[in-house]
């Protein structure tokens, strides 16, 4: 089967993530170590213990999703003997592009956090707290065209745009808050329902802009190498290779829109990958994956449970 490995972005994190990785495996408490130290900050402790509101900062949330989706990676390697070579592509939910590049030996674990750390932070300070906004745009009736209908009326007003092309059924926006708030009104009466997001500034957006200045400092001095196995960008929906051309796109990303379905049409179809396995916390991009490509096989991996089944399945079919 033709596999592709996914990375999951700001959402998926919960108080509890990695634990029982971390008690079963020595491999994966290396990972944690190496994050910490990298950051000078107990991280793991905080994804152990929470508390929940320190975890879901975007500055900690951020660096933490990277921890345990690499901490599986190198699960699956070490322990197991699968590497991400047996995969045909990597790609990751905004923050995720960071983890796939990272699994992909593009970047260092210790870099990729700091860079995460730097990139929570950075999106943090672009917009005041209060004055950004985004929204979720749901239901059968929604899809692309819907969405920007909807953020075209909100932009009369301010910045609005769709920021996250998700899956058709879920599309997010993103900008000002009355623009927001403006778009909500005309996605309602457009068939859609909209539920606004509990995130602390507007994400992949315009506004952002000062975030992607900060970001293009930090990628300029970054020890970024070509991936051993190509990403699929989320700017682009296609496949990138070229490490100056993954440098820059990691920048349009801060501002631009995750083409999410895009991209997974992309590998279900030209890419021709049979089976998405989402490596990480959480199981929100297997959900996307079975309304994007209902005939492929997809799976998370969560528990050492999940991961040694996985290798099994993977080394059976050789």
């Amino acid at each position: 089967m033709t596999l592709a490995l996914l990375f999951p972005g700001q959402g998926s994190q919960a108080v509890g993530m990695g634990a029982a990785l971390a008690d079963a495996f020595a491999s994966a408490r290396e990972v944690f170590a190496e994050v910490d130290q990298a950051l000078g900050q107990d991280l793991s402790g905080l994804m152990r213990d929470g508390p929940e509101d320190q975890l879901t900062l975007t500055e900690n949330a951020q660096p933490a999703l990277m921890a345990v989706s690499l901490a599986v990676m190198r699960v699956l390697d070490r322990e197991f003997g699968v590497s991400v070579a047996r995969a045909s592509f990597v790609a990751g939910h905004s923050l995720g592009e960071y983890s796939a590049l990272a699994a992909a030996g593009a970047l260092s674990i210790a870099d990729t956090a700091r860079l995460l750390k730097l990139r929570g932070q950075a999106m943090q300070r672009a917009v005041p707290v209060g004055q950004g906004a985004m929204a979720s745009l749901i239901g059968p009736k929604t899809d692309l065209a819907l969405a920007e209908e909807a953020a075209a009326a909100g932009a009369e007003i301010g910045t609005c745009v769709v920021a996250n092309d998700n899956n058709n059924g879920n599309v997010v926006i993103s900008g000002d808050k009355a623009a927001v708030d403006r778009a909500i009104e005309k996605a309602k009466e457009l068939g859609a329902r909209a539920i606004p997001l509990n995130v602390s500034a507007p994400f992949h957006c315009p506004l952002m802009q000062p975030a992607a200045d900060e970001m293009a400092a930090a990628l300029a001095s970054a020890n970024l190498t070509a991936p051993s196995v190509p990403v699929v960008a989320n700017v682009t929906a296609r496949p990138e290779t070229d490490a100056d051309t993954i440098r820059r796109l990691l920048v349009e990303q801060v501002t631009g829109r995750v083409r999410w379905r895009e991209s997974m049409m992309w590998m279900a179809g030209e890419g021709g990958v049979t089976r998405f396995v989402e490596i990480g916390s959480g199981k929100v991009l297997t959900g996307m994956a079975r309304r994007i490509a209902p005939e492929a096989e997809s799976l998370a991996l969560n528990s050492p449970e999940d991961i040694e089944a996985f290798a099994k399945a993977v080394t059976s079919d050789e």
